[in-house]
């Protein structure tokens, strides 16, 4: 795994999911999310229980394929894994994968907002929503809703802001302390936030759930936390 080194030097443009970061990526989640395995442990086994035999489940934003090959892993019934992601270097690490594994998960270049969904099961997006514009963030939760079989499930992860300005700095420091502790630096911490900076909108805990409920799910709720990073599931 290839250590993730892209902000020890300035910036020169606005976060993107190009080819530096798809080089690095995992480790990059590995060390940027606090404790990210536990949360994707969580999905895989709550994704795992609501796929039917000849299911279907979508990954939106799927990046390198980890969290659809480790839910193929724990799967008891045949069904097709389809991860989505407007990023073709992203789409390369996956497929690299998929062939090293000998998986049939299936990935596909799309734009999420307009592809057109079959009827599934379950749809997963992990740290993906908090880069789609508010405007439009409902958009996509309805077309999931839609997409979605009677007691689907919609699992998501998402970084948080705190209603609180004084806890959310809070919260934002307890973060940064993580990054120091995963071994990045207060520069690289400084320019990731900055090249970050109106591209990742996130909500508050209760925004998103209410977000689900408003686009048609009949239950939401958080399912893991920390500090700022939230994993919710969303049933139908």
């Amino acid at each position: 795994m290839k250590k993730d080194e892209v902000f020890n030097k300035p910036i020169e443009k606005q976060f993107e999911f190009d080819a530096e970061i798809a080089a690095v990526f995992d480790d990059m989640l590995q060390r940027s999310v606090p404790f990210y395995a536990e949360a994707m442990k969580l999905t895989q086994r709550f994704a795992a229980h609501y796929i039917k035999e000849d299911g279907l489940a979508y990954d939106l934003g799927c990046s390198t394929a980890s969290t659809l090959l480790n839910v193929e892993r724990s799967l008891d019934v045949n069904a097709r894994l389809v991860g989505l992601d407007n990023a073709p270097s992203m789409l390369d690490q996956a497929r690299k994968k998929i062939v090293a594994f000998n998986s049939k998960v299936e990935v596909e270049e799309a734009d999420i907002m307009s592809y057109d969904y079959a009827p599934c099961d379950v749809v997963i997006s992990n740290y993906t929503l908090q880069f789609i514009r508010p405007l439009i963030r409902e958009e996509l939760i309805k077309r999931i809703n839609s997409a979605l079989k009677d007691e689907g499930v919609f699992i998501f992860s998402e970084k948080v802001v705190s209603s609180d300005s004084k806890l959310n700095k809070e919260l934002i420091d307890c973060y940064y302390d993580f990054k120091k502790e995963q071994g990045y630096t207060q520069y690289e911490i400084a320019q990731k936030r900055e090249a970050l900076e109106n591209v990742l909108i996130p909500y508050t805990e209760m925004e998103n759930i209410e977000m689900a409920r408003r686009c048609g799910f009949s239950h939401c709720e958080c399912i893991f936390r920390w500090a700022n990073f939230a994993t919710f599931i969303a049933i139908k």
